[in-house]
């Protein structure tokens, strides 16, 4: 079952590893996301971030999405991390039991797309237009959409900045 699904661009680092981890419970991170699932380098990276004791998998946006369908994840409490609103849409679009999306940090380290600047929508969150209209849909599923980069800090709902 996936406790929580998270858009941070930095996918596992300090915050997920010692204080999200913990605080969900999960035994299982699942990180989706193509650039790290092609490279060795970022893979052995994320590993070696990742909690020990805690069995992480790192897979193509399509392959994480095939794993989170698979009933076998019902008995196991998972951590979904992607690094885009475009991957989180995706994976949204397609997989079932996602409880709701925790926007970490976003846009501030992530390089522009040529000719799409982005602009301040919050805490440590920076959009172009595209990415806003991800933003939108994801709000539009339902799902609660918060903003909450450490689990001490308040919650904010996120529908009212992507009017």
């Amino acid at each position: 079952m996936i406790k929580m699904f998270r858009i941070d661009e930095r996918l596992i680092h300090g915050q997920i590893a010692i204080k999200w981890s913990r605080h969900t419970g999960v035994d299982h991170i699942v990180v989706g996301n193509d650039a790290a699932a092609a490279s060795p380098i970022i893979q052995k990276s994320l590993l070696m971030a990742a909690p020990a004791g805690i069995k992480t998998a790192i897979r193509s946006v399509d392959a994480a999405i095939k794993l989170l369908k698979d009933p076998r994840c019902e008995s196991m409490k998972i951590l979904v991390l992607v690094n885009s609103p475009e991957d989180a849409q995706k994976m949204v679009d397609a997989v079932e039991g996602i409880p709701f999306i925790n926007v970490g940090n976003y846009g501030r380290i992530a390089p522009e797309k040529p000719g799409k600047p982005r602009r301040r929508y919050g805490n440590n969150i920076y959009c172009d237009d595209e990415e806003v209209e991800c933003f939108k849909h994801l709000i539009a599923t339902g799902l609660k959409c918060i903003y909450q980069t450490t689990p001490e800090e308040p919650a904010e709902d996120i529908s009212h900045i992507f009017k």
